[in-house]
């Protein structure tokens, strides 16, 4: 079973798009380790995927001037969340959900053996973090830099694990990093969703994904997060709706274009 797919853009671009909580599958043996039932499951993972992300991602790619490359997380992020910090500085380790969850969006009991943590970091966790960070070192190293686009969405109504509920729920919440999103890449994104009548800076999620052996000390790694409300692109029953898609995907092209651009 696959963990991850790299999508190779063209050579000459520094765009990285990452799409790393959009699947809901989980290996058998990681199911058998869970405590909750399959209802339970669903209803986990109705909540907590990013569905249909990695289409828009696609919709992006083909629309954008030159391709970006893509990095997809193939699993779900039930396995392994790509996106946490894998220790002690992680905050959402207090409600259970750091790099490998232990508590489901409602706080009850999703996986309680240690040992089972230990092996998803090592099988999981560890080697998608060198998969992306390998490939923002061959981005800098081919064209001087590289720009994570990191593509996620989010519910209308706050998961109770949520550690600031309170904020608003825009339809476009733009996360960002003072050590890795310069102000111009900011304003890129603001520019390509000019139509969206409600955007935040983040807020009600804020950050945005950098590999660790890079974070906070290579300039040329270049950062951006991209959250879409779900009612976006989805009905009520979660479908998608495609011509939503589509056109968020060029939205998010012009994203990729201007990040091309301005990196030079």
């Amino acid at each position: 079973m696959n963990a991850r797919t790299l999508i190779a853009g063209d050579p000459s671009s520094p765009v990285i798009l990452h799409v790393p909580h959009a699947s809901r599958t989980i290996p058998g043996e990681v199911r058998s380790s869970l405590t909750v039932t399959d209802d339970q499951l669903a209803a986990e993972l109705d909540e907590i995927t990013d569905a249909h992300t990695d289409i828009i991602a696609q919709h992006a790619a083909r629309s954008a001037g030159v391709p970006p490359w893509i990095l997809r997380n193939d699993l779900s992020r039930l396995v392994i969340d790509p996106e946490r910090f894998p220790d002690e500085r992680e905050d959402l380790n207090a409600v259970g959900r750091g790099a490998v969850y232990t508590r489901t969006c409602n706080g009850a009991v999703l996986r309680d053996d240690e040992d089972a943590r230990t092996a998803l970091l090592d099988t999981y966790f560890h080697p998608y973090a060198a998969a992306m960070s390998d490939l923002v070192a061959d981005r800098i190293a081919v064209t001087g830099r590289a720009v994570i686009i990191d593509v996620h969405s989010y519910p209308t109504l706050p998961s109770a694990y949520e550690l600031h509920p309170d904020g608003s729920r825009p339809a476009l919440c733009i996360g960002t990093d003072p050590h890795h999103t310069p102000q111009w890449l900011a304003d890129a994104a603001h520019a390509a969703f000019w139509s969206f009548a409600d955007v935040c800076i983040d807020t009600p999620f804020g950050g945005t994904y950098v590999p660790l052996d890079h974070y906070a000390t290579d300039p040329r790694a270049l950062s951006v997060m991209i959250e879409l409300r779900r009612d976006q692109y989805l009905t009520e029953n979660g479908e998608l709706v495609d011509i939503a898609a589509e056109n968020l995907g060029a939205m998010l092209g012009r994203l990729i274009d201007a990040a091309d651009r301005g990196s030079r």
